[in-house]
């Protein structure tokens, strides 16, 4: 008998909806996850699951049982939100200032919830495990590494799972695609260093505020002139600091942003450039300069024949017209650390509505009121179907020399 995911997603239409807005209500920054970890824990414990509580400090694990011995599918979903006042007006919006779910990992979490009760209740066919992974501090790219060293692949899994709501790709779409489709993320600083003094004198400074300027502009000739326009990277600052008073030159002034690439020639070509402008540009007007770089997390890359069996699923669930493009993003998702050691698949999950404008070029907004069912039921529907398919089947080794390339420990340069 076939599972009809698609009509078990929206007998739980409701549910989803309803805890979805709860969590919204009660967002919780990373590592404080520990009102949405509580109901996690407690729904997890009702469907009959091992459950694991305080891995990687907030995060929760469960752990399905299926009926016969087979491989273990892992199926991740994140839970923390971001220190950002909402703006909105609806019944359900956040209730702490300074607060909000903007990403959606309220949305991720009640679809994850949702699936392991779908998975529970066919436990009867499954031919192995599926560990469900509720991971802390998505946002500031620490839970997924948190989580891994308190042992959340100690079961060594076969495949993993997770799916981000994504307001580009139209509600009732999920766009799924091979390789990598989401960037390795770096965060850089560069402090140039000079000599302050009064503003009326500047021939007796040596002025870090125009070294810094001078050192932001050089900075954005390395994508256009140095890496080929057939590679992907982005190079971007977006902080800026310097002194204190409006006729004083300050003796220091510092500039962090953050570098994108899929490629780690690329991203070492970027860095060496910026190694060499940095501490060119400030030395020739007369000052001193240092950059650090911390890598932040590798790139994600989805498997090709976990990600086949995803796009079956989905299209079994939801009809092929559901299967939206590839999304290939410059955001990061820490996500690529569980990848970077189990093939997996990365799925999109269409929130976006084609009649509606987005002001700001922002990350994709949760979803709103009037799409909360065809955005869940989609998450739902391919998440279920996809964990069920791989726990029956198993995976392969992740993408070529990525564990190798990106392996989980962070790194800083300087110079």
């Amino acid at each position: 008998m076939t599972v009809d995911y698609r009509a078990e997603a929206e007998a739980l239409r409701d549910v989803m909806i309803a805890r979805r807005r709860d969590f919204h209500q009660h967002p919780e920054l990373p590592f404080e996850e520990v009102r949405t970890a509580g109901i996690v824990a407690d729904a997890l414990h009702g469907l009959g699951l091992e459950v694991r509580t305080g891995v990687g400090r907030t995060g929760v694990m469960g752990l399905l049982e299926g009926a016969r011995d087979g491989p273990t599918v892992l199926v991740r979903a994140d839970m923390d939100a971001l220190p950002v006042n909402e703006e909105n007006d609806a019944p359900y919006a956040s209730r702490t200032p300074g607060k909000m779910h903007a990403c959606g990992h309220d949305g991720h979490t009640a679809v994850a919830l949702a699936v392991a009760q779908m998975l529970a209740a066919h436990r009867d066919r499954m031919a192995g495990r599926v560990q469900f992974v509720f991971q802390p501090a998505e946002e500031i790219a620490g839970g997924a590494k948190a989580m891994i060293a308190d042992g959340a692949l100690d079961l060594n899994p076969a495949a993993s799972f997770a799916v981000h709501f994504w307001s580009p790709v139209e509600t009732g779409r999920v766009a799924i695609g091979e390789g990598p489709i989401m960037a390795a993320a770096d965060k850089f600083v560069a402090r140039v260093r000079g000599s302050g003094g009064h503003g009326a004198l500047p021939h007796e400074t040596r002025d870090p505020v125009v070294a810094a300027a001078q050192i932001v502009v050089a900075l954005q000739s390395i994508v256009s002139r140095n890496v080929a326009p057939t590679d992907a990277a982005v190079l971007s600052v977006g902080h800026v600091r310097a002194g204190e008073g409006f006729n004083v030159i300050p003796a220091e002034a510092e500039l962090s942003g953050t570098l994108r690439t899929f490629r780690p020639e690329v991203r070492d070509l970027l860095i060496e450039r910026m190694e060499a402008i940095v501490t060119g540009v400030a030395a020739a007007l007369g000052c001193e300069a240092t950059l650090e770089v911390l890598q932040l997390t590798p790139q994600v890359c989805n498997d090709p024949d976990v990600t086949a069996q995803a796009r079956e699923a989905v299209a079994a669930a939801l009809g092929a017209d559901a299967l939206g493009d590839c999304v290939r993003s410059m955001v990061a998702e820490d996500m690529s650390y569980f990848m970077a050691r189990v093939p997996g698949c990365f799925m999109f999950v269409g929130s976006g509505n084609p009649r509606e404008r987005h002001a700001l070029p922002a990350p994709p907004s949760p979803v709103r009121p009037g799409r909360g069912c065809a955005a869940h039921r989609g998450g739902g529907a391919g998440f279920g179907g996809g964990a069920l398919r791989a726990a029956m089947t198993g995976g392969r080794p992740p993408c070529a020399g990525v564990a190798r390339r990106n392996g989980a420990n962070q790194q800083l340069r300087r110079t």
